[in-house]
């Protein structure tokens, strides 16, 4: 991404109007300082001195101005509605000409302009560490375009819910929506992904469970991170020079880790229940469909080659926040449904064709069986000196911010016989002698990956085969979404000669028909099957309950659908 600033200057290109920026300004006052003061008097200055004195007398400083909003105009006494709605105009544009920031070119968003506290989090080397993480791990070993890095990635998603925010604050004043809002839901877009390990998810997902026999979800992760970069790099300080206190902390530390919707006491206390929607933007715990998604959907395609039919603008011009069963959640019209099922479709594709890639998968499997060989051999330092193993960075961010895909590069050639075997995994991946696919089957009931290899082992057994459970490797992958009653099941073979093929490759097809499972194929290839009657849905496939006025797509046995209330006309996934 290509980065230029821009600021006062841009804005201001005549003398006249320059002198209008360039305030008295005390020695030793630093820039920041001098912003706080002199905000308040342009305001003033643009037409609004009445108005400012209303704010002044209400103890409102330069430093707050760009928290007020057209509501507390109002219950200032501010009229007509005319004139607040210039007021809180006037205040962004003078926030957004002072405090300037950067401008980046974006292959999927265009220019992007970031906010001088957010270039502040960026240059850091917690944030930049997010260049030498792939956005989809070993995905980039089938996809040589898959380059991409969760760097990208978090700047889209700070875009995108900084558009989102604007949109709504825009088109429903009466919601209150201030420019700490907007900034804090940027932030939090921004730095979502901080606690992402080495080829993303393959680190959290499928290597901590197995190291530390606990899981340990990469928000969480997140949240230590941005802990860390906050207090190593003393960003407290530049926080609250944009005016930002520690409740707005809180409220971003919330978004990067929020917890799913429940009945009862409010969870939360960044912000109340009034502005509950704003927890929707970046992650969206109550029907997945947030910012994230529509960012890490559009950039996945475009670097994997995949149609992308997703149009995030158009559904960002259509949300809406609406009052569902008593809260305030963000809404779409219902004529919208078409896009949302777009957005199901391609994600499905995604999956079939990149997630879950068989070759994709293998090799993930493989890197983590080398990191795990090397777990108790590689030691990076953390805080005070101290040495940390690979599975114990987790507990210290100074150690973890020093973990990325170079992790690979540092096994391929390192010299030490103790990491002989990882070495040896990751050079057969170098060389494309990966493990060998030997058939695949779904299933409707709870496979466990423990329990299938046991099961075949056995079967080798019988059939007097050289090959031991250790030869074998099961993969079980959800068919979207998590409800879906399909599981893909695959099988592996560590061994490539043919007869190791040929006897894994029978024992599990004896494995498969006493399942009673279906026989394999490319469920990516499957036709798709689209109902609009409910009903008929129901009895084509597995009976589960319905309610009036949804549609659901279906691919197989498992569904891949959105719930359409048309009353409320709320989109959502099931």
């Amino acid at each position: 991404m290509s980065r230029k600033r821009t600021g006062v200057d841009n804005e201001s290109g005549t003398p006249e109007k320059r002198q209008r920026l360039m305030l008295s300004r005390e020695e030793g006052q630093s820039l920041s300082e001098q912003i706080r003061y002199d905000s308040m008097e342009l305001f003033a200055k643009e037409g609004f001195d009445d108005v400012s004195n209303v704010l002044k007398d209400n103890g409102v400083t330069s430093k707050t101005l760009n928290k007020v909003t057209e509501n507390q105009l109002k219950d200032l006494g501010i009229s007509p509605l005319g004139r607040r709605l210039e007021a809180v105009e006037c205040i962004q544009k003078i926030t957004e000409r002072l405090y300037g920031g950067e401008i980046l070119n974006d292959p999927i968003h265009g220019h992007i302009t970031i906010h001088p506290l957010c270039v502040k989090i960026m240059d850091t080397p917690q944030f930049q560490r997010l260049r030498s993480i792939k956005q989809l791990g070993g995905a980039y070993f089938v996809y040589p375009s898959a380059t991409h890095s969760r760097f990208e990635h978090s700047i889209g998603v700070y875009h995108l819910a900084g558009q989102l925010a604007e949109s709504l604050k825009q088109r429903q004043p009466n919601l209150g929506i201030s420019n700490t809002d907007i900034l804090c839901v940027q932030i939090a877009g921004l730095c979502h992904d901080l606690g992402q390990g080495p080829f993303s998810h393959l680190f959290s997902q499928k290597f901590l469970p197995l190291a530390r026999r606990e899981e340990i979800k990469h928000e969480d992760l997140s949240l230590r991170m941005f802990e860390h970069l906050m207090d190593s790099n003393d960003l407290n300080s530049a926080f609250g020079q944009y005016g930002l206190t520690e409740i707005d902390r809180t409220f971003i530390k919330e978004q990067i880790g929020p917890q799913k919707p429940r009945s009862g006491e409010w969870p939360y206390k960044g912000r109340g229940q009034e502005k509950g929607f704003l927890y929707e933007i970046v992650a969206n715990k109550r029907n997945g469909i947030d910012v994230d998604k529509w960012d890490y959907i559009a950039r996945d395609c475009h670097m994997l080659g995949i149609k992308n039919n997703i149009d995030h603008e158009r559904c960002i011009k259509y949300a809406n926040v609406l009052e569902v069963d008593g809260e305030l959640q963000i809404c779409s019209r219902d004529k919208e449904a078409e896009n949302f099922y777009d957005l199901l479709r391609t994600w499905d594709t995604q999956h079939g064709r990149a997630y879950q890639h068989r070759v994709g998968n293998i090799i993930e499997t493989m890197i983590t069986e080398a990191l795990l060989k090397a777990k108790e051999i590689i030691e990076i330092t953390g805080k005070n000196g101290s040495k940390c193993k690979l599975s114990d960075t987790v507990d210290d961010m100074e150690a973890y911010q020093k973990l990325t895909d170079f992790v690979f590069e540092q096994i391929l050639w390192s010299s030490d016989e103790k990491l002989a075997e990882s070495r040896k995994i990751l050079m057969s991946i170098q060389t494309r002698q990966l493990y060998k696919i030997v058939g695949e089957t779904q299933s409707s009931k709870e496979p466990k990956e423990a329990q299938i290899r046991n099961e075949v082992s056995k079967l080798l057994k019988k059939m007097k085969s050289d090959l031991s459970g250790e030869d074998i490797i099961i993969q079980v992958s959800h068919l979207l979404p998590d409800k879906c009653s399909e599981k893909l099941i695959r099988c592996y073979c560590k061994k490539r000669d043919e007869s190791s093929i040929e006897h894994a490759t029978k024992a599990f097809k004896e494995w498969r028909e006493q399942h009673c499972c279906t026989e394999g194929s490319d469920w990516t290839m499957r036709p798709v099957k689209y109902y609009k009657d409910p009903v008929k849905a129901s009895k084509t496939h597995q009976k589960r309950p319905w309610n009036k006025g949804q549609s659901f797509v279906y691919r197989g046995g498992g569904a891949v659908g959105l719930s359409v209330r048309t009353g409320s006309k709320r989109l959502g996934f099931v």
